[in-house]
């Protein structure tokens, strides 16, 4: 523990006041500290990873598929550069809008709120990322759903005519 060890003896002359060092054994200390770590190190739970639960159709031979009403869905196509399309009918009715948006929240976020709003509890998203886009803006669009409470959507791939009606809203526009 602590100990005071006291240092010289007589040497006469004038008395001086002795001088008591003290020497603290920091031993104890130590072993306290490490069974507090290896204490808290064991009984803490670890973080588990949050993932985003994905819902995959049924590989079973029957192939029944849900109607889907243009009037109540938009598609999302993610671009490369960060660009970001989305439109509300068929892609090879001419009369189809194109707009254009960013991954901001007055961007993507304020649309997803807006068609929501708009269309109700059957609204459904279609995802159809393009061939340049990135994982990245598929997982970005995903978080939006998610953060929106968007709850139906369908990830899909691209068609021609998807690419096409969106080429023509970039030559339009002057976008490369």
């Amino acid at each position: 523990m602590a100990e005071i060890s006291e240092s010289g003896g007589d040497k006469g002359g004038k008395k001086r006041s002795k001088k008591q060092s003290t020497k603290i054994d920091m031993t104890p200390m130590v072993d306290l500290g490490f069974l507090l770590i290896t204490f808290f190190m064991l009984t803490t739970t670890l973080q588990k990873p949050q993932t985003m639960q994905l819902n995959m159709p049924d590989d079973t031979e029957k192939k029944e598929t849900m109607p889907l009403k243009m009037s109540e869905s938009i598609t999302v196509t993610p671009q490369e550069g960060g660009r970001l399309y989305w439109y509300q009918g068929v892609s090879t009715d001419p009369a189809t809008k194109v707009e254009a948006t960013n991954y901001s929240d007055k961007g993507l976020r304020q649309v997803l709120l807006e068609q929501k709003a708009k269309i109700g509890d059957k609204f459904t998203i279609v995802l159809k990322p393009m061939k340049k886009s990135n994982y990245k803006n598929v997982v970005d669009i995903l978080d939006e759903f998610a953060i929106t409470g968007c709850e139906r959507y369908a990830i899909v791939g691209i068609a021609p005519s998807d690419e096409a009606i969106i080429k023509k809203y970039e030559a339009d526009n002057g976008i490369k």
